[in-house]
């Protein structure tokens, strides 16, 4: 039997947007289903049932979906969009009004056309030989492999180490506790995010890929050669079905914005998460961690260290020198409703350290193995066994009603009743490798592997859904560090537990750049390293500047050396560590707009260079530069004995200010500006307008508001504007009750327009608004229509 005999495939028909196809000779089907003009899915089965028929990563423009998943066939949220198509011979093509599949029947080869301006560019070819593993010819599993070209880039897979652009890389996706791994090589590490984009430099095109999988799986997307086959990559797992979505650009933000939407909505924090968060093992490890915490609280008052909360480490659940979640240890906290208290008297929230697995003497153990709460082995029936810290526990079933609702209520009990403000999801990625372990799957059993990552979104979904139901006012604040595609839609997150080099520093930059371009825009990094050695005093400030300008921030280590990272830690430098704070305080405003933009309109807060400057083919070369928002360009120090940066400024007609000292540059060239260890080298695009908060504030008055806006003119002509979110940064109420505050920016050669407005019901704090100019900047000031007293290049105006 030939080839095209074995591996043809024949239509069946089309309904709701979905084309059914058929392989003749076996059992495998295939489905094309258009989402969006520029969203289409392709689905394989082995048979006409889905090995697992819900998803969790897929909920377009929605803020969850339900504990027991959304349906596959689900097409609600979608346009589902009018299409063409059409059977020529051995050719079926599928014609949106921006993209086109032309599917080859013999083999089901797909070639992927988008419409640019007048025609049909190729963008994507599903390799010639053999694409797919119909008949295991390929090997055990899935597989789908894509033609590869050695113009290509690709971008995202999540949290992964080395360069920003994957080509020439191989990466497992797969849940895995790495603490100290090295930046630039380790892999896997702690989160499955499998989607890419790929972008080809000749063309500018980019699109991206999703496989909705939950299974342990490989990208291999460049490192393999075989003399049979053109150039190829692929994605490969052994479990499930090969689902993925091809989402078209043309831009790399296109896609960026476009797969966030496709997996949910960003959750909207409150605003206090925005601020520096304390933490270190060290404290509730301690025998006298109470005492150490309340030590905290003083010596943050002591040095004026702005502090809005604190992550408490496991060690407050310790047994001897064992972790069990949800006990409390009250030999080290005598009273820990009192230390809590102690701590929102001082005006910072905690959030509790939580593990989804019990050692096996856990006091909780034996009553939840008696009703099958926990991951079972099939062979055994009983819980199955996996090593966790320093002995060996049992996982958490949250596919069993039984154990989310139990979780929910011991979060509830144990922690929120003690006034614990919010919940630390960590060691949560579920490393099970025995073969035989299933799960309850929602009333039909599963094999673990099958729903691998699944496990620790359904455990953030359950704290979420117990804050949230404990507190119907609040908004949630979570924290997880593994989790799967739709983890933004409950926690922030951070990229696991870092080691202490400069190395790791210069790499967590690029690492938080693929979880940007993947959809994940709420995050950061452990700042000064969790694992190693004290970071030597200049790498801990480098550490700290680039912390303060990402979505989390927190100075949070277990140092090898039995050190503690702490901003008071170097004297000579706590002058620089409280400056740094206070200028992440002061530009709140900003950051806290930029995670509305996040939530409301799927935008990344961290970006790189070439995400709002994709003209410019220079930003396309690695290097350490990110954007924060849309306006300000983050240049920090990634080596030793610097004072200087050297930077590339994107090509932009209004050119570039070095936001500390208001120098202005033009675009497309590399500058060199300051880099002294008293602030984060800056610079503002031209034509920005930055809210900050100006007031003078200190540890005992840190919520004192005042706004200001910093205000970089175009050097000549030029417009501008930007919309200020406010709210009451705490509240559920802030989708009914906000003000936007509207600002236009107008520059001619003698005057500087700018007309200030408010919109909305929320009564802002503060009555006036601080304009800012650069110190060289001498252009009269007009603000709605009337021209301002200059005072310090200060201008005030009222609201």
């Amino acid at each position: 039997m030939s080839i095209k005999e074995t591996y043809q495939f024949h239509f069946l028909g089309e309904n709701n947007n979905i084309l059914k196809f058929k392989l003749i000779d076996g059992n495998t089907y295939a489905k094309i289903m258009v989402l969006e003009n520029d969203i289409i899915r392709i689905l394989f089965t082995d048979g006409d049932t889905l090995k697992l028929d819900k998803t969790w990563s897929v909920a377009p423009g929605q803020a969850d979906v339900p504990w027991e998943g959304r349906d596959r066939f689900d097409t609600s949220g979608f346009s589902l969009p009018t299409y063409e198509s059409s059977q020529n011979e051995d050719e079926f093509i599928v014609e949106t009004s921006l993209v086109k599949a032309v599917v080859k029947l013999n083999g089901f080869k797909i070639s992927w056309f988008y419409r640019g301006n007048s025609e049909w560019v190729n963008f994507a070819n599903d390799r010639q030989t053999q694409a797919y593993n119909f008949d295991g010819s390929l090997g055990q599993g899935i597989t789908h492999y894509l033609k590869r070209d050695l113009n290509e880039q690709y971008f995202g897979l999540g949290e992964k180490s080395g360069s920003v652009d994957k080509h020439g890389k191989r990466y497992r996706m797969l849940t895995i506790d790495a603490m100290g791994y090295d930046a630039e090589y380790s892999d896997p590490l702690y989160k499955h995010i499998p989607f890419y984009m790929t972008r080809q430099k000749n063309t500018g095109f980019s699109f991206g890929i999703f496989y909705d999988n939950l299974s342990s799986s490989i990208f291999e997307l460049g490192t393999e050669l075989d003399n049979y086959h053109e150039l190829y990559r692929y994605y490969q797992t052994e479990h499930g079905d090969l689902d993925y979505y091809i989402i078209a650009g043309p831009k790399v933000k296109d896609v960026t914005s476009k797969f966030s939407w496709l997996t949910g909505k960003t959750i909207f924090p409150p605003k206090w998460s925005l601020g520096y968060s304390g933490s270190t093992m060290s404290y509730t490890d301690a025998p006298d961690a109470q005492d150490q915490l309340n030590k905290f609280l003083e010596l943050c008052e002591e040095h004026d260290i702005l502090c809005d909360s604190f992550q408490l480490s496991s060690g407050y659940t310790s047994i001897d020198d064992k972790r069990y979640v949800f006990n409390w240890n009250h030999s080290k906290f005598p009273s820990p409703k009192e230390m809590v208290q102690n701590f929102h008297e001082k005006d910072l929230r905690l959030c509790a350290n939580i593990k989804p697995a019990l050692l096996k003497d856990h006091p909780y153990f034996n009553e939840l193995k008696e009703k099958n709460m926990f991951i079972t082995n099939r062979k055994t029936e009983e819980p199955e066994m996996a090593q966790f810290w320093d002995d060996i526990g049992a996982y958490l079933d949250f596919t069993n009603k039984e154990t989310y609702d139990w979780w929910k209520d011991q979060v509830k009990e144990k922690l929120l009743e003690y006034g614990i403000d919010s919940t630390w999801n960590d060691n949560n990625e579920f490393e099970i490798w025995s073969k035989d372990a299933t799960c309850h799957g929602f009333g039909s059993e599963k094999e673990f592997e099958l729903i691998r990552a699944l496990h620790p979104l359904l455990m953030m979904k359950a704290s979420y859904e117990a804050q949230l139901e404990y507190n119907p006012e609040l908004r949630p604040y979570l924290i997880s560090r593994s989790g799967s595609a739709g983890l933004h839609r409950y926690v922030q997150t951070w990229t696991g537990d870092n080691r202490t080099s400069w190395k790791t520093l210069k790499y967590n930059i690029k690492m938080g750049i693929g979880l940007s371009l993947s959809g994940i825009y709420n995050f950061g990094h452990d700042v000064g390293g969790f694992s190693g050695l004290a970071p030597e005093p200049e790498l801990f400030v480098r550490w700290v500047q680039n912390g303060i300008v990402h979505p989390r921030f927190t100075i949070h280590s277990w140092n090898d050396d039995q050190t503690v990272n702490e901003p008071w830690m170097y004297p000579d430098m706590l002058e620089n560590i409280r400056g740094l704070i206070k200028f992440r305080s002061k530009i709140i405003p900003y950051l806290y707009t930029a995670l509305h933009e996040a939530h409301q309109h799927y935008q990344p807060i961290i970006r790189p260079t070439f995400y709002d400057f994709e003209h410019d083919e220079t930003t396309f070369e690695e290097n350490d530069d990110f954007m924060l928002g849309e306006s300000i360009l983050v240049a920090s120090v990634v080596e030793k004995g610097k004072s200087e940066r050297e930077v590339y400024l994107p090509e932009n007609k209004d050119g570039w200010y070095d936001f500390h000292t208001g120098k202005w540059y033009e675009g497309g060239q590399n500058v060199v500006i300051p880099a002294p260890l008293s602030y984060t080298p800056l610079l503002a695009k031209a034509g920005a307008i930055i809210p900050v908060n100006q007031a003078e504030i200190t540890f005992a008055t840190k919520n004192e508001d005042e706004r200001g806006l910093l205000l970089f003119p175009c050097k000549d002509t030029g417009k501008s504007s930007y919309k200020l979110y406010e709210d009451d940064g705490l509240t559920n109420d802030y989708s009914h009750t906000f003000a936007y505050i509207h600002v236009e920016m107008e520059s001619t050669e003698g005057e500087i327009a700018v007309t200030i407005k408010k919109e909305g019901s929320y009564t802002l704090p503060y009555d006036h608004i601080t304009l800012h100019l650069p110190e060289n900047e001498q252009r009269k000031l007009i603000v709605n229509g009337i021209e301002q007293e200059r005072v310090n290049q200060t201008f005030q105006v009222k609201l």
